[in-house]
């Protein structure tokens, strides 16, 4: 349990400015561009520059790196922090909990170890961390989307949650909830590919001419690489979820449902809004994954686990 405290309180530290630039880049209040085109061959031989005929480009990711360390000041890029690390012990205390007793449960039903199982596990997992852990994550969305300028006072984490509960109740801190449970889909796919690259992993351990019963270094980096490898194809399929949930948690803003949210982005800015802020996520998400498996995997090992 401490090393998971460990490394995901770094984590959260470390990767926190992509995090806030990710959810920047997410919403609805990112400033979109017009895209201009030149139209040549006018009477007096000069050119003219109009906008394009409907599209916008949203500012990419250095410029609003920029743009946040120039008007609000380089700790806005530590904005949510406090929840972040409030929430990350528990979150994960209760996701590998729920994940190790559901697997066992899944065994008895399923064939044992078997795809179903894995994510059935993973699903069920993040079915109850998302329900607990839901008011948290609402706090560190508004802190991460709170615009102040240098010299401001900006809201703590304290102030931000009665601030959500005097204006919109306690439906309020589940804003964007329904979009995490439609996330449940990237960890599903994320355990089935790791889960599926540990066993040939572990084939290939016991076929090898030099095989050891003992797990060696090796073994824990070829873990830590293939939960690399499962959490970027998962994150590449599922993200367009994490924008819908970013939107729904803006404050009075006129996204109110899943399906609603989703029909508008795509009608007023086209499916690749859908995939803004991905990069920032693959930087912090990928490496963050890769530790965390692995560190639990190594955890299992060392407690002699015959489960796993």
């Amino acid at each position: 349990m401490s090393s998971w405290v460990c490394s995901g309180t770094v984590g959260a530290i470390v990767t926190c400015p992509l995090e806030v630039l990710k959810t920047r880049l997410q919403s609805s209040g990112i400033t979109l561009r017009p895209m201009f085109q030149v139209q040549l061959g006018t009477l007096n031989g000069t050119g003219v520059i109009r906008p394009g005929s409907g599209t916008i480009t949203p500012p990419g990711l250095l410029q609003v790196l920029r743009s946040i360390l120039e008007k609000e000041g380089p700790r806005s890029l530590f904005r949510g922090l406090g929840p972040n690390l409030v929430g990350v012990a528990p979150s994960r205390a209760i996701y590998f909990a729920a994940y190790k007793k559901s697997k066992e449960t899944f065994n008895g039903v399923f064939v044992p170890n078997s795809g179903a199982v894995h994510m059935s596990s993973a699903g069920f997992a993040a079915f109850v961390t998302n329900s607990l852990m839901n008011p948290v994550w609402m706090v560190k969305t508004r802190m991460q989307l709170e615009k102040k300028a240098r010299g401001e006072k900006k809201t703590n984490a304290l102030q931000c949650a009665r601030y959500v509960y005097n204006t919109e109740g306690m439906r309020g801190f589940y804003r964007g909830l329904t979009a995490s449970y439609a996330g449940i889909s990237e960890t599903m796919i994320c355990f089935l590919i790791y889960e599926t690259l540990k066993k040939r992993l572990n084939e290939a351990r016991f076929t090898s001419p030099n095989s050891e019963t003992d797990k060696r270094a090796s073994d824990f980096l070829g873990l830590m690489m293939a939960a690399a490898f499962a959490k970027g194809c998962a994150s590449c399929i599922a993200y367009p979820h994490e924008v819908i949930r970013t939107r729904l948690r803006e404050e009075g803003s006129k996204y109110q449902y899943f399906f609603q949210t989703a029909r508008l982005v795509a009608v007023e800015e086209g499916y690749a809004a859908f995939y803004r802020g991905l990069i920032p996520q693959l930087i912090r998400q990928i490496p963050n994954t890769a530790i965390v498996l692995s560190t639990y995997e190594l955890i299992i090992h060392l407690m002699g686990d015959s489960s796993q």
